[in-house]
C-alpha cells in the first residue's frame, strides 16, 4: 500500500510541476518576420534610409520587369464602358496581351508577341507577332505599374491615372484573366 501512495504521490508531484513551468512560459522564440524587421531596421539605421529607386534601371536592363499587369482603361467607342486589359511580360521576353471592351457584345482578344525595353525612354514596346497590328508602347511609372502610351509613344490625352496597369501582384488585385 505504500509503495502505490508512493507512486501516486510522485505523478501527482511530476503534473503539478509540470503544469507550473508551463505557467511559467519562460522561453518565448522570436519568430522570423520579427528578426527580419529587426535586421532591416538595424540595417537602415546603420546605412541610413535605403534608396530603391536605383534598383528599377537594373531591372530593366536585365530583362526582370516581368509579370502580370491589369488595368481597366477608357474606351472611345459607342455603348463601351471601358477595357479590361491584362498583360503577362515572362521571363523570355514574350508577351500575351488580352483585351476585353466592356460593352454588349464583348468578345475577348488576344495578342502574342514579344517585348523589348527601350531604356533611354524608359518604355516598354510590345511587339505582335501579327504583322498587321501595331506595336505598343507603355512606359515604366514605377517597380509594379506601367502606362499605356499612344503607338508612336506620346501619353494619351486625358487624365494619364486612367491608362495605368498594375502589376496584380502587387496591387492585391484579384481581377484578372485566367486561362
Amino acid at each position: 500500500m505504500k509503495i502505490l501512495g508512493t507512486n501516486i504521490t510522485k505523478k501527482l508531484f511530476l503534473i503539478g510541476f509540470g503544469i507550473f513551468l508551463s505557467s511559467l512560459n519562460v522561453a518565448v522564440a522570436e519568430t522570423d518576420k520579427e528578426i527580419q524587421e529587426k535586421a532591416l531596421k538595424a540595417r537602415e539605421l546603420q546605412h541610413g534610409t535605403m534608396d530603391h529607386s536605383a534598383h528599377l534601371g537594373s531591372a530593366v536592363s536585365v530583362g526582370k520587369f516581368r509579370g502580370v499587369f491589369y488595368g481597366y482603361l477608357p474606351c472611345h467607342e459607342k455603348d463601351c464602358g471601358g477595357i479590361k486589359m491584362t498583360l503577362s511580360l515572362n521571363a523570355k521576353n514574350n508577351y500575351l496581351l488580352v483585351i476585353q471592351p466592356a460593352k454588349s457584345q464583348n468578345r475577348e482578344s488576344f495578342e502574342k508577341g514579344r517585348y523589348e525595353w527601350d531604356e533611354k525612354e524608359g518604355v516598354a514596346i510590345l511587339i505582335p507577332n501579327k504583322e498587321a497590328a501595331p506595336e505598343r508602347r507603355l512606359a515604366i511609372k514605377d517597380d509594379s505599374t506601367l502606362l499605356y502610351l499612344t503607338n508612336d509613344g506620346s501619353h494619351v490625352s486625358g487624365d494619364r491615372e486612367r491608362y495605368l496597369l498594375q502589376r496584380t501582384d502587387q496591387a492585391n488585385n484579384r481581377e484578372m484573366h485566367i486561362h
